[in-house]
């Protein structure tokens, strides 16, 4: 944790050396990003771990608001101790979407955003030695605040948090019924953070 700490201050330090150099956004921007999580949660024997990649590439069509694409990966996999028994379940997602973007503050070194997205999925899961798999597909929709702040001139780092959301995901399978989810309110569990590149 330390080291994060000292990077994250480094990173921030090296920023404000180089805050002479012309930072933020404007019309006709290009940008990608991505960010990375992994998240592990134990109870006795019971295990869950996923990891989960998310890129977007995104255009600033005026100088406040950038609409884009992003595509998503979540890999996870789940072991349920019953007796002497392990049952472990791998489960991957794959989704492809779109999001807008409204920055407060484009043209400065440090700005406020607020994102809109949607994106549709589909998941396999397979349970260890056991023939076939079972699939899914769903759609969801989000808002999320965030913030930027460039170290560079080509270089941000941003960091979302889930705010309201809605999804339904179904099973494929004949006569299957939905699942359907709304959350509203500051979802700290969801912040996400990543990088962004500026062409």
């Amino acid at each position: 944790m330390k080291k994060i700490l000292l990077s994250a201050v480094a990173i921030m330090a090296f920023g404000f050396a180089n805050a002479q150099e012309t930072t933020g956004f404007t019309k006709g921007d290009v940008f990608v990003s991505g960010s990375v999580g992994f998240g592990s949660e134990k109870t006795g024997d019971n295990k869950n771990n996923e990891f989960n990649f998310s890129p977007k590439a995104g255009y600033f069509v005026t100088n406040n608001i950038a609409v884009g694409v992003k595509l998503g990966f979540t890999s996870g996999k789940q072991t349920e101790q019953a007796g002497p028994v392990s049952v472990e379940t791998k489960t991957n997602t794959f989704e492809a979407g779109a999001f807008g973007r409204y920055y407060f503050t484009p043209a400065s070194q440090f700005s406020f955003f607020g994102e809109l997205s949607a994106g549709f999925n589909s998941s396999k899961s397979e349970i260890e030695g056991l023939p076939g798999e079972s699939k899914s597909n769903g759609f969801n929709l989000g808002v999320a605040p965030g913030i930027s702040y460039f170290v560079s001139k080509n270089i941000a780092l941003e960091a979302t948090f889930g705010l309201l959301g809605y999804k339904t995901n179904k099973p494929d399978v004949d006569g299957a019924e939905s699942t359907d989810t709304f959350n509203i309110g500051a979802n700290f569990s969801d912040i996400r953070f990543g990088i962004v590149y500026k062409f």
